[in-house]
This record gives structure tokens, sequence and C-alpha cells, in this order.
């Protein structure tokens, strides 16, 4: 008797509702089945799937309109709210939690909240009835000596919590410089020494009823400006595994450096044929290589072989385990943090040139239209011959004569990938894929490692081949996945939500664009609310109808290339992407919107992403001729827990890249630079420097010449009396005259007129 059996059986009956002696009855749990049942109702309790409103009685959460379950953000005003996990009908937007409410949780806690208000157009305020799952068990922050004792401040203001470090916790085990690159040990003798250090502490005792929380120094990381603690602080801020066990690395020592005759059962032997692998300049660990052909009857032969990770990661074993808690590899600017460890990673498993490496490989046909009209799935043995570069194939496909001399036997394989690319992107863009061309900003350091510059990463010709074939590989063995029945992983992209549908019509409109959704459903509320003063404030609030809103791939395809190369291209860009969902692991296929692909998943990364192991493990199953591997149950937990260590990866990755440009930025204090209008509110415009890919603030009380105010239905910034707008898109000179490190922002004024750039003060 497992748990989801018990869920789904209470979810049937008459308001999802049963007690005890009930299930016992039904189920025939009788002895140590009856024990059994007790423990699934405790675990699903765990997990929040099941309340238990009176003792003995069990509800199914997601079935009662009182309870949620959801994650916890705190802002750093006190308040909070919980964002619902899936949501309750009927609530628009999250759940409001007061300042009492927020202080039982810390930021990020998953719990069991109780919908105790609710208010017009949805609105809801809820109580925490359970802490599900703790989101920090250790925190990290800058070590202060007080009246009152020793504190750890926690470096993310979004948790209030100080935590207490009792007399004789201060002092951290010694921990082998080894582990924070580039970070020199610190020597510590006593607490005094720590007073203003950025620390890592483990938390002990959680606080409860206004209580302090309590824990232990474990980890001294030094001070906030020395060289690479900013990437230590992030990578232990959100909680990346980053050091791995000791039972994972002798297991990775023990791994083979080279095929034995064993390795060789039941695979196609692709040696003979001229694969290569194309990567960045930089990359060590190379997951996919790539060969095409053109056949008798005029198609294209593709060949995507991928490194087979699942022939040396067994699953349940350590490394498995571990790969799964870290759940994908985490790139910084200037290190990674690898999902797997170095000896797997960019050795055996790494399809390193001129070396016979295992591959799990998608053999597809595909005709002049794009569409793949065979396909087979092996496993098989290569060699590539070339570990080639973004950079020099492109510089080969355009022409340059030493890399076509350097590349001659491979001049007219790449040139036949770039024709069927140009195959595989047409079809796409035919079915209404979309191709957002944001620039991405690419840290430059110095030989010493700092930080020099900030410039659009390169993008060319190579970069898209590659998309191209491992798009097509994707698909390809999603639908032989979804065709076997078996249970399966999908990259699923669900469609966008109306109401950031809405917001983007009302900003588009005001540069004459549109998606052509039409009138989006929606009521308007009027509504009165009262200030804390007793004076009433009148506004309208827009309610949109999810359900109603009939909206295709194809209409931001249309959008896309409206504005390519127009002045608003960036801005306008930018909202088209924040007006649609993220895209996340599923074990049930819902289609992917922004590719307009039906059926999708990630295959070619297993080095790098614990989704794409799975798949392998699948397709390794169903290649033995045996039984699915997982059920929909592990696959749902497998799925939830890599979404949520993807986005955990972004969110360091963006956080450190803004932190690196904030203290690039504070010795041009004083610099003027060109900049855009991104957003305007109420306070003033945010602007975007147009080389730096830097974002800053210009307040409305600093604009010059008169008295500005915000409209908010235009959302433009207008002067009273001179009637000069500030509106999203518009181009503006702007100085750079504050950096403020605390609230981690910039702060620019409005530069009038151009003039000579100021020195450093």
């Amino acid at each position: 008797m497992n748990d989801s059996d018990v869920l789904r059986h209470i979810a049937r009956l008459p308001h999802a509702r049963a007690n005890f002696k009930q299930l016992v009855r039904e189920l025939g749990a009788k002895g140590e089945a009856r024990d059994e049942l007790e423990r699934a109702l405790f675990r699903l309790q765990q997990k929040g799937e099941l309340v238990e409103p009176r003792s003995g009685q069990y509800v199914v959460t997601r079935a009662n309109r009182d309870y949620a379950v959801g994650r916890v953000i705190a802002h750093r005003d006190g308040y909070g709210f919980v964002v619902m996990e899936p949501p309750v009908e009927g609530i628009n937007g999250d759940l409001f939690l007061p300042p009492d409410e927020v202080e039982k949780a810390m930021h990020g806690d998953r719990v069991l909240a109780r919908i105790v208000h609710r208010g017009a157009m949805g609105r809801a305020e809820a109580e925490i009835v359970k802490i599900l799952k703790r989101a920090h068990n250790d925190i990290v922050g800058k070590f202060r000596i007080k009246r009152n004792g020793c504190f750890v401040i926690p470096h993310d203001d979004r948790i209030r919590q100080w935590i207490h470090i009792p007399e004789g916790l201060e002092i951290p085990p010694r921990v082998e410089s080894k582990d924070r690159v580039g970070v020199k040990a610190v020597d510590v003798q006593g607490p005094e020494d720590l007073d203003g250090m950025i620390v890592h502490a483990e938390i002990l005792e959680f606080p409860e009823d206004g209580d302090w929380a309590v824990g232990r120094v474990v980890e001294v990381l030094g001070h906030e400006d020395d060289f690479g603690v900013d990437v230590e602080i992030m990578i232990r801020k959100h909680h990346i595994p980053h050091r791995f066990p000791e039972d994972v690395l002798e297991q990775a020592r023990q791994t083979a450096t080279a095929l034995a005759d064993s390795d060789w059962l039941g695979r196609r032997d692709f040696r003979g044929l001229d694969i290569v692998t194309i990567d960045g300049e930089t990359a060590r660990d190379f997951d996919d290589a790539v060969w095409v052909e053109r056949l008798a009857n005029g198609n294209y032969a593709l060949q995507v072989h991928i490194a087979d990770v699942s022939h040396y990661v067994k699953p349940g074993s350590a490394i498995d385990r571990e790969a799964l808690a870290r759940g994908t590899s985490v790139y910084f600017p200037d290190r990674a943090v690898p999902m797997l460890p170095v000896e797997l990673s960019t050795n055996i498993c790494s399809l390193r040139p001129k070396e016979e490496r295992l591959v799990m490989s998608a053999l597809l046909e595909i005709d002049h239209a794009g569409d793949v009209v065979k396909q087979e799935l092996a496993r098989g043995v290569i060699r590539s011959v070339e570990r080639m570069t973004y950079t020099n194939v492109h510089l080969l496909l355009e022409g340059d004569a030493a890399m076509r001399e350097r590349y001659a036997g491979l001049v007219e394989r790449f040139e036949l990938m770039r024709e069927l690319a140009e195959v595989l992107n047409r079809k796409r863009q035919k079915r209404g894929s979309i191709d957002f061309d944001l620039p991405e900003p690419l840290i430059e350091f110095d030989e010493f490692g700092e930080m020099v510059g900030v410039r659009r990463a390169p993008r060319n010709i190579a970069h898209r081949l590659i998309e191209e074939f491992m798009l097509v590989a994707n698909e390809a063995v999603a639908g032989h996945i979804e065709g076997l029945g078996w249970p399966g992983m999908y990259r699923i992209h669900e469609p966008p939500d109306a109401k950031r549908v809405a917001d983007f019509e009302e900003v588009a409109a005001h540069f004459g664009y549109s998606l052509g959704v039409g009138a989006i459903p929606a009521k308007r509320y009027h509504v009165v609310d009262r200030k804390r003063d007793g004076r009433k404030m009148n506004r309208d609030v827009v309610l949109v109808d999810d359900r109603k809103l009939q909206l295709t791939s194809r209409q931001y395809q249309r959008l896309v290339a409206r504005i390519e190369g127009k002045p608003e291209e960036r801005i306008l860009s930018y909202l088209m992407l924040r007006s649609l969902r993220q895209a996340r692991y599923s074990e049930s296929n819902a289609g992917h919107f922004a590719l307009a692909s039906q059926t999708y998943t990630h295959f070619t990364s297993p080095i790098r992403r614990y989704p794409d192991l799975v798949v392998h493990r699948i397709l390794g199953a169903w290649l033995d001729g045996g039984q699915a591997p997982l059920d929909e149950g592990a696959l749902h937990t497998i799925a939830s827990d890599c979404s949520f260590t993807e986005r955990r990866a972004a969110e360091a990755e963006r956080e450190l890249v803004e932190w690196k440009k904030l203290k690039f930025m504070i010795d041009r204090v004083g610099e003027v630079f060109s900049a855009l209008i991104i957003q305007t509110a109420k306070y003033g415009f945010f602007v975007e420097l147009e080389e730096l890919f830097v974002e800053g603030l210009v307040p409305m009380e600093t604009l010059p010449g008169d008295r500005f105010r915000y409209q908010e239905n235009s959302r433009k910034i207008v002067g009273e009396r001179s009637k000069r707008l500030f509106s999203i898109g518009d181009r503006v000179r702007v100085c750079l005259v504050r950096v403020d490190a605390v609230e981690k922002r910039l702060q620019f004024s409005l530069e009038e007129e151009p003039r000579k750039k100021k020195g450093k003060r």
C-alpha cells in the first residue's frame, strides 16, 4: 500500500474526506497493513497532501477550499505571501500573510496554510497551520557582536530572523581552502576576529513564538569584498550543494577511465564517421556530438550522439543521489558547480576528441520540409574527430580561408549541417515557434580574475546549428517515449497567463503594436479602499479570465518579426518574454507553447541535467526489452525537484551577475551613459545602459525643471507645466550618482546635455 493509492482512494470519496476506521475497513488494512496505513497517512500529512482538521479525520488538501499548500515569500517590510502549489479555485493571486504570520516561518519554507478571509475579487488572507519543509537548514550572512550576544545577520534580507550564536559555537572547524576556489583560508582565534565577516551558519533550533533562531558557525568565508567570496555567498545563499560527499568521490575515483570489452555489448560502432562536438571556447564537458550526410534519395541523415551517462551512473547509487540533489550544473561567470564529479563530467562521460566514448544516439532521416520521416534510437560508441568551437565553425562557414584550410576535410560536412539547420529552422518558424533574440550579458575578466567589463555574448550560425539539431533530437525522443505508452519525463511550457498578456498589450499599444488577441475577457470592479487615516480611495481593478483567452505562439512570432530591428525591439521582446510562463519538467505531457511543439523533452545534456539522465534510463529500459523503470508518482517527484533546482540555479547565476555588475559600477560614479527606459513607476523610471546591460533607477524627485506625476493608465511620467513625457522605450542620457550596496541597486540622474565624463570620485 503506497501513499499514492491511499491518496487516490480518499480523493474518490464524497468531499474527499475519510476517517481512520473507514479507511481500515475499505482498504482491508489489517495487521501490518494497518500499521503501514498509519505511516502512509502520516507521510501524506507531512507532504501537505492531507490535512487532519479533527483527530482521525483526513481530507485531501487540494479538494478543500479552506486549505492551501505553498511556498512562503517574505517581504523586507515584514508581511509576506503564500505562493500556492497548486492554486485554489476562486483565489486570485497569492495568499496574503500579515507580519505576525510571517514570523512563524522563514522565507522559502513550504507550508500548509488555512484561508481565514476571502476579500473582494478573489483576494485572500491566510494563516500558517504547519511548516511542511524548511527551506533553510543553514544561513550565510554577516557575523556581528551585539550587546546581547553574537548573531549572524542573513545576507538575504527577505529572511528577517537573525541567528543567535551561543558562546562556544562561534569558532568553526577548519575548512580546507581548496573547497573555496580562489578564496584564502581565514585564521580565526576568537569571536572578535569574526565581527563583520561573512560566515556560513548551521541552524540548530528554528524560531518559535518570536524567539531567536539558534545556530553555530560552520565556515568562515572572509570579508564581503574579498576576491571569490561573492560566488561562495551565492552558492550557500541558494543552498546549492557544492562539496561532493566522500562516498560519491570514492565511487567516482573507482569509475573506469577507458572502455572495457563488456562496454561494447549491444552497441553500434560509429567510430568510422567524422563526428564532431561543437561547444564554447571554455567548455570542459562535452555532452553532444553530431554528424550529417545527404542520402541517395535527397533527404538528410542526422546523427545526434549524447554521452551515455546512464551507463556509469546507476539508479540509487551515491553519485545518482547526489546528482538528483543538485539537479543541474550551475554556471557562474568565473567557475562552475558541476552536477557530476569531474572524473565523469570532464573525463569518461565527456565526448573528448580522439577518444572512444559510449553514447545514446538519435539517428534521424529528415526530408526537405524538415519532417522526420524515419528515426532510430540506439546505444553506440563514437570517437569524435574534432573538438570544434562556435567561433571556429562560424569563421569556417563565413569563408575564413585559414579555418577552411585547417578543417579542409570537414568543410563540406559543415556546409551540409548549415543547410539542414536552415531547413529545420524554417519548419519551426512555419509552425509558430518563437525565437527571442535577447542579448545575453557576458562578464569579462582580466588576468587576475577581476571584472573589467560586460558585453553582449556572441551568437552566430554555429550556435543556431547546434540548437536546431538538439531541438529535433529532443522532439524525436519525446515522441518515441509517448508512443510507448510508458510514463515519461517531459519538458513542458504552458500557455501564457491572461493577466500578464493583458499587461503586455497595454504597454505594446503605446508603441502601436498588439499580439492580435482582441478584447481579453475581463471584469472591471470598482473598489473603495480605506487608508490608515480613514480617508477613502477609489480605484478600478480588472480581473482577467485565463480560460477564455485564445492565444497561439504564432501571434508572438509575428510580433517578434514586426519589431525586429526597431528601436523598441529590446524592451518589447523583454516584456513579451515576461508575459510567458516558465518552462518546467512534468510527468504529464502538456506540450511546449514557445516551441509550438506538441511533445518535447530534454535528452541532450545528461552530464549537466538530471532529467536528461532519467530520459536515458527510460530509453535504456526499452532498448533492453524491459519495463518502464519509473511510475508516474516517482517521475512527478523528480520533475518537481528538478524544476526547483533549475530555478534555484538560474536565480543564483542571475543574482551573481547583477552583483558583479554592481561592484563594477562603484568606480564609475559620475560617468554619463546612454540608456533606455525599460520601466516606469510612481517613484521614477528604470533604465538599462545600452553598452553595459546594467539597470538602475532615476527617482521621480530628481527629474529637473518641473514637478512630475505618474499616469497609471498610460504608464507615462508627465511634467505638470512642461507636459514633458518619459515613456517606456525612450532613450535618455543618465549620470551614475550612487551605488547602494545595501539595497544592491544603482541610482542615476537625468543628464540634460551631453558632457564630458567625470573622473572617479
